[in-house]
């Protein structure tokens, strides 16, 4: 097992991502399946466990606490989550403290070794900004305090903007940030700058979705056979811990592993390091560019100068590849937090398409990504459609 160093603490490079736990066919966590599969992660060396509050509808912490159970503690770190982005207009607040202990009772535990701030994004982030103001942020380093918390972080899927705004504001507090990170969201999501963020302000990177929820699994086309003759030992989600390697601030790539057999296939993954050579790295660049492509944006801004609505129309292009490439709530909420400024808001005055270089048919991409947020088209749809644009681009310049 590979290792990474923190705080003078080895934590294995490998943490267990327990949102996707095995399950029978009554939906319930297959209880046997998971103690093989932690079994199989303590016998190669792994020591770092991640649940939430919400996961499995409450019941992995309750599940994975009591399969690790089983070892001494001293042997495993376990992590855990405060859900304030479910906090809600209309809906009674979470109470740190009340979740707090129950989230001990339901892993049988005393003290979390890693305890963080769930999901900040554009629309929960005064959620934890209120809640400090009241005690929130203090109850938790209350319980750091009182060695219940060893270790005090947050997770985001926010943009990089208000990821930096939240390390502004509370990352003296904050001792690591876990960002979604892999070699489509290092362009897509802007991950890139987000790591540049963490990396300045002192925080160490945690990686979550390095597979991407198992997009980056396996690929149409030509593409796994190439990677296979590259790589003849290897599976396809390997490359993506591979890629990991070249970014040089991530502690621990949580995966979320749902059954032995991917275990097995990551402990095999984290048993040495195998670095991405130039040939290999550049078909991963053009995977990236596959998948991502779809509207040919790059963000030069200049239809922003004439938009009588005054859109970030490159972001709102951004979030449509997002969604073009797979569903995402994360995508969802940032765009939510828009308000008015929403894809619909769109007049169509079509002065950003004459202003656009890449020939860009703004409007019709506004009005297509604002179809699919009001539920008036399906993310099948979307992908169809985008596809066939897609397609008819490709094919005019051959011609």
């Amino acid at each position: 097992m590979l290792y990474r160093t923190f705080q003078n603490e080895q934590l294995s490079a490998l943490g267990f991502g327990a949102m996707r736990l095995p399950t029978r066919p009554d939906g319930l966590i297959d209880e046997e399946e998971l103690d093989r599969m932690v079994d199989a992660a303590i016998a190669a060396g792994v020591n770092y466990f991640d649940t939430a509050y919400p996961y499995h509808g409450g019941r992995s912490e309750s599940s994975l606490g009591r399969s690790l159970s089983r070892y001494p503690r001293e042997q495993w770190n376990l992590a855990d989550k405060f859900p304030g982005h479910q906090n809600v207009k209309g809906v009674k607040p979470l109470q740190p403290a009340e979740v707090f202990e129950e989230q001990l009772r339901r892993c049988g535990v005393e003290y979390f070794d890693f305890y963080l701030l769930h999901n900040v994004n554009e629309n929960s982030i005064q959620n934890y900004y209120g809640k400090h103001e009241n005690g929130f942020m203090e109850y938790f380093l209350e319980q750091k305090a009182k060695g219940r918390i060893r270790h005090l972080g947050f997770s985001s899927h926010a943009g990089a903007d208000a990821l930096e705004e939240f390390v502004a504001r509370y990352g003296r507090d904050l001792e690591f940030c876990q960002i979604q990170l892999n070699y489509i969201d290092w362009k897509l999501q802007n991950a890139e700058r987000k790591v540049q963020i963490l990396r300045e302000a002192g925080l160490p990177v945690w990686v979550m979705e390095p597979v991407r929820g198992g997009r980056l699994a396996h690929f149409d086309g030509d593409f796994e056979e190439r990677m296979r003759a590259l790589r003849p030992g290897e599976s396809i989600p390997a490359w993506a811990f591979r890629w990991l390697a070249t970014v040089p601030q991530p502690t621990v790539i949580l995966s979320g592993m749902s059954n032995l057999a991917q275990m097995q296939d990551n402990l095999k993954t984290f048993s040495e390091h195998k670095p991405l050579s130039a040939e290999e790295l550049a078909l991963l660049d053009e995977i990236r560019v596959s998948l991502t492509s779809m509207i040919p944006c790059t963000a030069c801004r200049y239809c922003c100068a004439g938009c009588p609505k005054q859109l970030d129309i490159p972001l709102l292009l951004n979030m449509a590849n997002e969604m073009s490439v797979a569903k995402s709530f994360n995508v969802v909420a940032r765009y939510t937090a828009l308000g008015e400024k929403m894809a619909d808001a769109c007049i169509g005055c079509g002065k950003c398409r004459a202003a656009c270089p890449q020939k860009i048919d703004v409007p019709a991409e506004m009005k297509r990504l604002a179809a699919l947020m009001a539920g008036e088209k399906t993310w099948e749809q979307l992908c169809a459609e985008r596809a066939a644009i897609a397609e008819a681009l490709k094919q005019s310049q051959r011609g």
